[in-house]
């Protein structure tokens, strides 16, 4: 067994193997953002808005825990460009529902790709059991409550194409 200066070791290797990968995972993806005067909290929104067709702002909330200013700000900039529609769920007037927009959908098209071609290539690099492990690691960081939120594995929406580009 580790002693205690290892074990700490490992962990904060693994700290900053998150924060590199995470700056490499989305950096592609912030210079597509920029293109269109969007940030990082854009890409969370529309990408659970289009995992979640018709989703009421209450679930995105719940899903991307930032407070209702900041999502009245990211969403009304997503509306007026016409990435996002909302409409009211009618069964109940007040809640207000979302979903993606034809050029909403082809942006986070365009944003997952890039990004999906990237998890590929490590999938590919790493091997099946390595891929199975790491997606039990990333459920475990989640906190408990959330993890049913996670979507279930299911025939890909979006075509990575050649993971080597």
């Amino acid at each position: 067994m580790p002693d205690a200066d290892a074990r700490d070791a490992e962990l904060r290797q693994a700290v900053e193997l998150l924060f590199f990968a995470y700056r490499d995972f989305t950096g592609e993806a912030d210079e597509i953002l920029a293109e269109y005067g969007f940030g990082r909290a854009h890409h969370r929104a529309i990408y659970f808005i289009g995992c979640n067709p018709d989703i009421s702002v209450s679930n995105l909330l719940a899903i991307l825990k930032i407070t209702k200013q900041s999502l009245s700000r990211v969403l009304g900039q997503l509306v007026a460009e016409g990435y996002v529609h909302q409409q009211s769920d009618p069964t109940d007037r007040r809640r207000r529902m979302l979903s993606l927009t034809d050029i909403g959908r082809q942006l986070e098209t365009r944003l997952s790709r890039c990004q999906c071609r990237r998890i590929a290539a490590a999938y590919e690099q790493s091997g099946a059991a390595a891929v199975d492990g790491f997606r039990t690691v990333l459920r475990q960081i989640i906190d408990a409550p959330d993890r049913h939120r996670v979507s279930p594995i299911r025939k890909a929406a979006v075509d990575v194409g050649d993971s080597r580009q």
